[in-house]
């Protein structure tokens, strides 16, 4: 692994010029395919190769070998089990791959990460949630996972970090308005379809920073559903920048558990109540209250 940071006269310059500084004598097209090989931060973090550096980032440029995991991008393989794949993806990278563009995402990462599977991505965070993707090896398998998806039997395990207390567990049945917005809009009345609900429950409370560490379920999900929810009931995530007014560095929100006939997979989040806060639990037969 090569890595500098970046000096004065680099400063303003696009990645794949200063990419330069670690592949010194490439041409630009060599190093645009450095880039395309997903190891590439700046920072810690994946960028696109427009993306304009400043004076002291640093530049970290890994090889890697075709069916390794990523973690230079923080990609890995999680589980194979059957017919499915489980990816984690980290915060901060593209679920799909988006038309007419070429950045990073897990869906370009597939083919060598599942060299030679024809793996299929079934479902999406969004650029900001960490956690886990889901990917079929077969059509039917992809088939099967969007008939038990659409009869409720896939449980999608999140946790979030919110701003604000909840005592008690909540479920927001209101439906949603994901129609040609950059924001998903929560409307009056609520959804027939249990499959777009959100259930949260207490875990934490950091009372110094009034902060509610949640678990929340859904079983299908929709654009922001989520993130929308959570604010409709005046608990926004920390770090959100549509739904909570934060800065979007880092959202914490993480996918950690989805589980269906036959397939479980579980990634810890490793997040903090917030950060060296005094938490206090919320007893177990507290949470199971409605």
């Amino acid at each position: 692994m090569n890595e500098m940071l970046v000096p004065e006269d680099m400063d303003g310059a696009r990645l794949d010029q200063a990419l330069e500084l670690l592949l010194p004598g490439s041409s630009l097209r060599e190093r645009r395919r450095a880039w395309e090989a997903g190891a590439v931060l700046v920072d810690g973090r994946a960028r696109s190769k427009g993306f304009r550096v400043s004076v002291g980032q640093r530049l970290v440029l890994a090889a890697r070998e075709r069916g390794e995991s990523s973690p230079v991008l923080g990609v890995r393989l999680l589980s194979v089990q059957g017919d499915y794949a489980a990816l984690f993806k980290p915060g901060g990278m593209h679920s799909a791959a988006i038309a007419g563009r070429d950045n990073p995402s897990v869906e370009r990462l597939l083919p060598e990460l599942l060299p030679g599977r024809g793996a299929r991505l079934l479902n999406r965070l969004d650029f900001l949630t960490s956690g886990i993707v889901l990917a079929a090896l077969t059509p039917e398998a992809a088939a099967r996972y969007y008939e038990l998806e659409d009869a409720g039997r896939v449980t999608k395990e999140y946790r979030a970090l919110v701003r604000g207390c909840l005592e008690w567990p909540v479920t927001v049945m209101n439906a949603l308005d994901t129609d040609g917005r950059k924001k998903t809009k929560v409307l009056a009345r609520e959804d027939e379809s249990p499959l777009r609900w959100t259930r949260a429950e207490p875990l934490e409370y950091d009372e110094d920073h009034d902060r509610t560490l949640l678990k929340v379920v859904i079983h299908k999900g929709a654009r922001h559903q989520i993130r929308a929810h959570l604010a409709h009931v005046l608990l926004p995530i920390v770090g959100d920048p549509l739904y909570g007014g934060g800065e979007g560095e880092r959202l914490f929100l993480h996918h950690g558990r989805l589980s269906f006939e036959g397939f479980e997979v579980a990634v810890e989040s490793g997040f903090p109540v917030a950060g060296g806060g005094t938490g206090r639990t919320i007893p177990q037969d507290d949470a199971s209250k409605n």
